[in-house]
């Protein structure tokens, strides 16, 4: 009856009533086997393992040839005898087996990583900067940082952090290679649901990318009666697809289903997973987690960690004062061309919420003859009258937000991070949008990811907001100082950056 029925719902069901699309594999008797099959077998089976030890060693050559580069380039360019070459190698020594603890503890050289090629640069950035200031402040401790170089060290920074890039890069490329040779196998899926939600996945193998194989989808029928019956072919279906994983795709209101569920697939070797429901979809960053004596599932990343926050705390700090230093003189002529162009102050200062919605005062270039800062207030438009001549200029360029290089060093604001609203627009649209307030969970920036990428100017309706909402909240949840870096960079050369600035 079951086989009845899902190959009507199913026009693709195999014979067995219990496959649907993918390549489903049923494996006959047991017999004896070539050598070369035996041989293939093998290396499919050890592949893994011995790809993370290769990728591992990888990192290993990458770090220690980059310490030696680093203090060639230094002695041949800039014509330094320091440090020796026995010391760099044991500091390179040191900085590779940090990097290789921390990756593998991570979880780094898993080959499926691997063969997910996106979020490579982000994780070795990581990974490279919590090791290198760990490095730094061992060298501190030991009073040993007189010994390096300030201008070989950075080169080591450097060549070593794009050296581990491009090896990644390289060892992703292989990755792709032994998955496409079949020298690795793929893990294979079986998926076990209600109608509705298989019908989801039928006929769409490619959404779950690479490394992973589609074996089978089974339909069980929404009745309790019937119920004990479909887990046991399910089970049985496992078994004979040779599944690793088996997703339940099951709401996860209904605990007399996922119950026996369980029970019944935890009679086979396959990994069991519980489908996340669509009010988790948008939320990328669900973990699972213990509080005590409690277990709960986290679905919005926490705020930044201690060492996270003083990273970005201290990258702040360098870029800010260094930009004040280096722009001093510039930033002095554009606040007396603006005195000289219109009556008024240079600076326009204007209460904003930081985070913790905590208020501040951000200083900004004045570009208008009015200066705003109660209950209502009228944001810009383009043509705006309101605006001085020097000031259409200054918002066109942005050049007016450069004074709030001192927020960032005075710790309200940071360099990256979502732009702050006026207070009037805040309160308004903190009740129209349920997610707003999650803006505030990181410091405001003087630039941000919905900037570069063309949220700016006028905002007309809610919908406007909600374009700019969801790439602030993209940064919240998915920060990292590369990220940061990568934005700045595209603050200046992107052209996004500079549309709808006015």
């Amino acid at each position: 009856m079951c086989t009845a029925m899902a190959q009507a719902r199913f026009p693709n069901l195999p014979p067995t009533g219990l496959a649907v699309g993918g390549r489903a594999v049923r494996p006959g008797p047991l017999r004896s086997t070539p050598f070369s099959a035996r041989l293939l077998l093998s290396i499919r089976t050890f592949a893994p393992i011995l790809f993370a030890y290769a990728a591992a060693l990888a990192d290993a050559v990458v770090i220690f040839a980059s310490a030696v580069a680093a203090n060639l380039i230094y002695r041949v360019v800039f014509g330094g005898f320091m440090p020796p070459l026995e010391v760099v190698a044991a500091g390179g020594l040191a900085v590779t087996i940090m990097v290789i603890g921390v990756s593998a503890q991570r979880g780094e050289y898993d080959l499926q990583v691997y063969l997910r090629k996106s979020g490579q640069m982000t994780r070795t950035f990581g990974v490279w900067n919590l090791v290198f200031m760990v490095f730094l402040a061992l060298g501190f401790a030991t009073k040993t940082t007189s010994v390096f170089s300030r201008v070989s060290a950075s080169a080591f920074y450097l060549v070593g952090y794009i050296g581990l890039v491009m090896m990644r890069r390289l060892m992703v490329d292989l990755a792709d290679v032994m998955l496409e040779k079949h020298l690795v196998n793929a893990r294979r899926l079986v998926i076990v649901g209600f109608e509705d939600r298989l019908a989801e996945f039928e006929g769409s193998p490619q959404m779950f990318g690479k490394g992973v194989d589609l074996v089978s989808l089974i339909v069980l029928r929404d009745n309790q009666a019937y119920i004990a019956d479909d887990l046991a072919l399910a089970a049985a279906a496992v078994r004979m697809h040779r599944a690793d994983d088996v997703l339940l795709a099951i709401p996860w209101s209904r605990h007399e289903v996922i119950e026996p569920c369980t029970a019944a697939f935890l009679r086979t070797p396959a990994e069991i997973h519980l489908d996340a429901d669509r009010l988790l979809e948008r939320f990328g960053e669900a973990r699972f987690v213990r509080l005590g004596p409690l277990s709960g599932l986290r679905i919005t990343r926490p705020y930044l960690s201690l060492l996270q926050r003083m990273e970005k705390r201290l990258f702040d700090i360098t870029v800010s004062a260094t930009a004040l230093l280096l722009l001093g003189p510039f930033l002095m002529l554009i606040g007396l061309a603006i005195r000289l162009d219109s009556p008024g102050p240079a600076l326009f200062r204007q209460t904003r919420y930081g985070f913790n919605q905590e208020p501040f005062r951000i200083y900004k270039f004045r570009t208008m003859r009015v200066m705003e800062n109660g209950a209502k207030v009228v944001a810009a438009t383009r043509d705006d009258p309101r605006l001085t001549r020097l000031g259409a200029f200054l918002r066109r360029t942005s050049i007016d937000e450069l004074p709030q290089l001192i927020n960032a060093l005075k710790g309200e604001m940071s360099v990256v991070g979502p732009r702050p609203h006026a207070m009037a627009h805040d309160q308004r649209y903190v009740d129209r949008l349920s997610r707003y307030a999650r803006r505030h969970n990181v410091k405001p920036g003087i630039t941000g990811w919905a900037q570069v990428q063309g949220y700016r100017g006028e905002i007309r309706n809610d919908q406007d907001m909600m374009g700019r909402l969801d790439h602030d909240l993209y940064y919240v949840d998915n920060w990292s100082l590369w990220l940061d870096v990568k934005i700045m960079f595209m603050t200046v050369f992107s052209p996004k950056a500079h549309s709808n600035a006015f």
